[in-house]
């Protein structure tokens, strides 16, 4: 019966496989979009040198901040839900919790 241990296995490799996938694609959606937010203005209109670097510089660490913030919530989130319990899924197939 190692045949259902080993799907079991693999579809929880899959799972975190996408997870991971999808905590990075975010992260990098949302790092962007506030590096344009916060240093678009320095391409946009035409700024001295120093205010220039200083709006890039300020997008650049932000967008690196947000970016390993939503990867590590992300994961943290998906590895609370995979978890015994964890989930919003009932603790054995085919009954309901009590409280639902």
């Amino acid at each position: 019966m190692t045949g259902y241990g080993g799907r079991r296995d693999q579809a929880r490799r899959d799972a975190m496989t996408v997870e991971i996938g999808y905590a990075l694609c975010s992260a990098a959606f949302a790092a962007a979009l506030l590096f344009a937010a916060v240093a678009g203005p320095a391409f946009v209109f035409d700024l001295s040198g120093g205010a220039r670097s200083t709006l890039v510089g300020t997008g650049a660490t932000l967008a690196a901040v947000v970016f390993v913030a939503r990867v590590v919530s992300v994961l943290v989130r998906f590895r609370g839900e995979s978890q015994p319990g964890g989930g919003s899924q009932p603790s054995q197939p085919g009954r309901t919790n009590p409280d639902s």
